[in-house]
């Protein structure tokens, strides 16, 4: 399905900031992004570059797959 894996790296972010029991307006300030730039990577709605998936697994200490993988819920 075209556009599955951005979805796939907005969940995995969400979940992420979710657990840590931010807002996105936290989450994005941590981030170094502007909210209404992370709430459209959360839905999915951004193609991010390979560059910007590194730096935001950086940003959170995980590995850039992490974020690239469907977890189960």
């Amino acid at each position: 399905m075209e556009g599955e894996l951005q979805r796939v790296v907005g969940r995995n972010l969400r979940r992420h900031r979710e657990d840590e029991g931010l807002s996105q307006e936290a989450f994005a300030d941590e981030l170094g992004v502007h909210r209404t730039y992370m709430g459209s990577v959360e839905r999915g709605e951004r193609n991010l570059t390979l560059r910007t998936v590194e730096k935001l697994a950086s940003s959170i200490g995980v590995e850039p797959l992490d974020l690239l993988r469907e977890k189960s819920t």
